[in-house]
């Protein structure tokens, strides 16, 4: 940790100090802050972590939240490591996939917490282990345990890495829509190990990446050059690389974080591709089209919009549909296998980007492009005709 690495000041400016094989990012929240460490290896360290937190000294009860996937990789390190820094530890799962991120699941995963013997207190941990599902439905349950309790991140998949476990949006998914139910909770600490992706499922890397050009395209240009160049080794799970890469998202996030915790503002600007991205995704049940599957073409149809309105020109469209297409995402609906008809129906999306979360008075928030790649602005006024063109276009 004593040798300096080099960085673009907007990734330095969130407190990342570092050395190839380890580093840190602070989300800078005042009392709230906390440390996003990543590295090798902490997975099985997550217990000697956590006593180093601030008024964590006396270790407790620490609870597990993960799914059954998860649990049968990750939940034995995890739990050794809390029992050999004098946790009392348990674990609770629920099925994994995001079709169970739900009330039901929240009801049956709070049940269990509320159940265990001896009973946890305030002063008790919840660890949620696992991917982003994982992430939202044991946040918002550590939100509304108790009135409250303290909760740790540790991601295992790099959409979670990158995107999900920083910022404290809990939540779980509505009949209407995603995250619809939930609380800003932020975790006193995340821990992420970057060589427990190698057991993601085939495709999965993509929901992460998507996120990363996402952050690319709002804050930092040079980070997509660094995608591109850099494609093969993260699909090869270099760990060097994919420290490099989740250490850069994770700046740019917590900077983002840090200026607007409760999404008053520029914080809006982590929706980009979202919009359209949310409504393909809820049109398809969830799980029929992937996150990462329709935030790039959320992506794609934004850049419609603003090419549209003149904010970027066809280049800017051309350059990100090709950083997509490297990481084997797709830019139009003939990428993906045949859907049914609802999830590309105009009308039918158009009624989900109606009751998005981020709309007022049925009127969608767009975040576009403004003119380069690496630059947004945030736009309210983006007409029903101007969203089926986007739409129509990803048809084409």
């Amino acid at each position: 940790m004593n040798n300096s690495h080099p960085h673009t000041p907007e990734e330095g400016t969130d407190g990342e100090i570092s050395s190839k094989n380890h580093r840190t990012v602070r989300v800078d929240l005042a009392e709230r802050s906390y440390t996003v460490s990543i590295g090798a290896g902490l997975i099985s360290k997550v217990g000697q972590l956590l006593t180093n937190l601030p008024g964590r000294k006396n270790t407790g009860r620490a609870v597990i939240i993960t799914d059954s996937t998860v649990r049968q990789l990750y939940c034995a390190d995890v739990m050794g490591s809390l029992q050999q820094a004098g946790f009392i530890a348990d674990h609770i799962d629920f099925p994994a996939g995001e079709e169970h991120k739900n009330i039901r699941t929240y009801e049956v995963v709070m049940n269990a917490l509320l159940s265990l013997e001896p009973p946890i207190d305030r002063k008790s941990i919840i660890i949620a282990l696992g991917g982003g599902v994982v992430g939202d439905l044991a946040g918002f349950v550590a939100a509304t345990a108790l009135r409250g309790i303290d909760f740790v991140n540790v991601p295992t998949t790099l959409l979670a890495d990158v995107d999900a476990a920083i910022g404290g949006k809990t939540g779980i998914d509505a009949p209407t829509g995603k995250n619809l139910i939930g609380a800003f909770h932020q975790p006193r600490a995340v821990i992420i190990d970057p060589t427990v992706l190698k057991t993601l499922p085939a495709g999965q890397m993509g929901n992460g990446l998507a996120e990363c050009v996402k952050h690319g395209v709002i804050r930092n240009a040079t980070l997509l050059d660094f995608i591109e160049e850099n494609a093969e080794k993260i699909f090869s799970f270099d760990a060097d690389i994919l420290t490099e890469l989740i250490a850069r998202n994770v700046a740019i996030k917590s900077a983002v974080v840090a200026a607007d915790e409760h999404e008053a503002g520029q914080r809006a600007h982590l929706n980009f591709g979202h919009t359209i991205g949310h409504a393909i995704e809820a049109a398809g049940g969830y799980g029929l089209v992937s996150h990462g599957q329709a935030v790039s073409l959320g992506m794609v149809a934004a850049c419609h919009i603003a090419r549209n309105r003149n904010l970027i020109d066809e280049q800017a469209i051309e350059r990100l549909a090709t950083i997509l297409k490297k990481l084997s995402l797709p830019t139009r609906f003939a990428d993906l296998p045949p859907l049914p008809e609802e999830v590309h129906d105009v009308g039918h999306l158009q009624d989900f980007i109606a009751r998005d979360k981020k709309a007022s008075l049925g009127r969608p928030r767009f975040i576009l492009p403004a003119g380069q790649l690496g630059k947004v602005e945030i736009f309210d006024d983006v007409s029903e005709e101007e969203i089926k063109q986007a739409i129509m276009a990803l048809m084409k």
